[in-house]
């Protein structure tokens, strides 16, 4: 696996670890058991993979068009 794309999957997996920890473990905690450990993991791993295609689409749209390369990342300046 390429250096960018380990890091875009931690990444992602971090941001997928923070959502489900700070919305759903609070909540499940107290009945927390094989099954719900279950369903947790298999959240985690959901999240993670809607995460990282969300982030490899977006910036391999951005090489593909070159935004990168010409730093024009943003709309809203104008260029007088």
């Amino acid at each position: 696996m390429k250096p960018d794309r380990a890091r875009r999957l931690a990444e992602a997996a971090c941001e997928a670890g923070l959502v489900l920890g700070v919305v759903a473990l609070p909540t499940a905690w107290r009945a927390l058991d094989g099954g719900l450990l279950a369903v947790l993991a298999g959240m985690l791993l959901a999240l993670t993979a809607a995460t990282y295609a969300l982030h490899a689409v977006t910036f391999d749209c951005f090489l593909l068009t070159g935004h990168r390369a010409r730093r024009n990342l943003s709309y809203t300046q104008r260029k007088d």
